[in-house]
């Protein structure tokens, strides 16, 4: 299993790359999404899903983006009610990769 972080320290943000048996899972990307889709290339993975673990008032988030260049679930908390399709996690749901 690969755990990464990738941090921006101008916003002081941090998006997490986690790949496992060619599997891959973004959290919070940023907008430029092509350097996770090349991780996950570099690593012979396809990005399954990609989580956003709360809402960016600093940012604009590439989770759209992401999701429709690699075909990634979309993941939020229960909560949010977005335009677009997701998956609504529960709490104590399992996510595998």
């Amino acid at each position: 299993m690969k755990i990464e972080q990738i941090y921006t320290g101008c916003i002081a943000h941090a998006a997490y790359y986690i790949e496992n048996n060619g599997e891959a899972a973004i959290f919070d990307p940023l907008r430029e999404v092509q350097p996770y889709i090349d991780r996950a290339f570099n690593d012979n993975a396809k990005i399954k899903y990609v989580f956003l673990t709360h809402f960016h008032a600093d940012f604009v988030s590439g989770h759209l983006d992401l999701a429709n260049k690699t075909n990634a679930k979309i993941v939020y908390g229960p909560t949010a009610k977005p335009a677009y399709e997701i998956i609504s996690a529960e709490d104590g749901q399992i996510f595998e990769i």
